[in-house]
């Protein structure tokens, strides 16, 4: 591995004073940061560095995503009209017509593009539901991210109800149907925590994910009191049974909440998926009493653009909040800055108040805020000496961001994703000059856009997206699309 001295660039530290170096330059020693400072200063300590001339671009901490879903990539717009139609169609789609192979090309697809948005640490659920009953899918996932080189996060877990959970697998193009039990699938997520876990030098971890907290009210939306009631015996033992998984391995929990999870969730603190080792995205709708209980346990959120979040409530009350993508599909994209200035902008109109989340507290919760929502605050999300040498920098010569000062605000309100001109992580150069270096980007194009077709034929919905008519997919209001089951044989 090559030392590096990134000199001349305006350096954006993220550490406690939040320094802003002009002229700044990084010293990098193998997979760690050796020294941030000024041009001028760390040139003469370290002249046997490799130098790379960052005038006229801003070195920032690499991006970290804190949720976002592997399968995305390839299912991009599928019903993006139309939520109920997406979700429709998507479910079951990730659950009777993918293959591991899917999985693959997705994986590196999926890393290819967040690698050229600057994201260097990433989380990906293995579908909407996260699928769980075979390993081989979590794991072909981080194969793609672990050889383009990121930081990434695999999470997979139980289903939501009903269990035993229907899915299909594929084998020779054949489809077999099975009936996985909670068991199985929780067995599922251990042998991808035993499999990938810390592995890559610790660039790839895995996550225990059940697709909410509270399997017994609605999975995606907010539920009203007078049906958010009591926690049932499948809630608890669910509980009970992610905080034992991720306790024998050391590792964190990952979930989705809404209005109703964290107050039914409370009722048990035992078995609540709820605690400083747990980040739960969306909480869309989420009560004050609930914001409070977040506070009180020092569970993280996680936030999208899109749904009425108590975001400013939670920041108020001290929870940490960071902005995530929410993955590539239906409509959204791997492009971190763009979430940041899109959740900017929903929450000011929402508001009414055009001072809500300012610039800089922005860029903490794609850097430093994800960084502690991941537990992993101590090794990304700023760039000071003896963390890794995880760095994006980003060219500000260019018409939309010149004049080159007031550096937050440029890449908050101007720039987006492809602007990333050179990205580090650990220590080694994965994109430079726009140029991936680990991966042909050309193979895995090509490899995507085969399995993006393979499985929408296996789905018949190969005729909707071709020929007269196409795009009907997304605006079929009077015979809405249901995805049907394959005809498969029981296992």
């Amino acid at each position: 591995m090559t030392d590096l001295l990134l000199v001349h660039g305006t350096v954006v530290t993220m550490n406690a004073e939040r320094a802003i170096i002009e002229d700044g330059a990084v010293a990098i020693t193998g997979d760690r940061i050796a020294a941030v400072g000024t041009t001028a200063d760390l040139l003469p300590k370290h002249p046997n560095h490799k130098q790379i001339d960052c005038a006229g671009k801003a070195v920032i901490p690499g991006l970290v995503d804190a949720h976002g879903h592997a399968g995305h990539s390839i299912v991009k717009t599928l019903g993006a009209d139309t939520p109920s139609v997406w979700m429709r169609i998507v479910t079951p789609m990730y659950f009777h017509y993918t293959t591991p192979e899917f999985w693959l090309a997705d994986g590196y697809i999926s890393a290819v593009n967040r690698l050229q948005m600057g994201v260097t640490t990433s989380v990906s659920v293995v579908g909407s539901a996260p699928r769980s009953d075979d390993p081989t899918f979590a794991i072909n996932q981080t194969k793609g991210y672990a050889d383009v080189g990121l930081r990434d996060i695999v999470c997979a877990g139980p289903a939501g109800l009903p269990w035993p959970h229907p899915t299909t697998r594929w084998v020779d193009g054949k489809p077999t149907r099975h009936a996985v039990s909670f068991d199985e699938l929780m067995a599922g997520v251990e042998a991808v925590i035993q499999t990938v876990n810390d592995t890559h030098d610790g660039r790839i971890k895995a996550f225990v994910t059940p697709f909410t907290i509270m399997p017994s009210i609605d999975p995606s939306n907010p539920t009203t009191p007078d049906r958010a009631t009591r926690s049932t015996a499948e809630d608890r033992m669910q509980g009970r049974r992610v905080k034992e998984l991720a306790a024998k391995y050391n590792t964190r929990i990952h979930s989705d909440a809404f209005a109703g999870h964290v107050r039914m969730a409370w009722q048990d603190p035992e078995t609540a998926i709820l605690g400083p080792n747990v980040h739960l995205q969306h909480c869309i709708g989420l009560s004050l009493d609930e914001v409070d209980i977040l506070a009180e346990t020092g569970t993280s959120m996680t936030h999208s653009p899109g749904g009425r979040a108590p975001v400013i409530e939670m920041m108020q009350r001290g929870v940490n909040v960071a902005i995530t993508t929410d993955g590539a599909a239906p409509w959204a994209t791997f492009d971190l800055l763009q979430a940041a200035k899109l959740a900017q902008l929903a929450h000011r109109w929402r508001n009414q108040d055009a001072y809500l989340l300012p610039p800089g507290k922005l860029f903490e919760m794609i850097t430093v805020d994800a960084a502690r929502a991941l537990g992993m605050q101590d090794e990304v999300g700023s760039l000071e000496a003896g963390k890794k040498a995880d760095v994006t920098i980003v060219n500000l010569r260019k018409a939309h961001l010149v004049p080159n000062w007031m550096v937050i605000h440029r890449l908050i309100l101007q720039a987006v994703g492809q602007d990333v001109d050179t990205v580090i992580v650990d220590g080694k150069l994965l994109m430079e000059d726009k140029r991936v270096l680990t991966v042909d980007v050309d193979a895995v194009l090509a490899e995507a856009e085969a399995q993006s077709w393979a499985v929408v034929k296996r789905g018949g919905l190969e005729k909707h997206l071709t020929g007269p008519g196409w795009g009907m997919i997304q605006r079929t209001f009077d015979a809405p699309i249901d995805l049907p089951l394959p005809p498969a044989t029981a296992e």
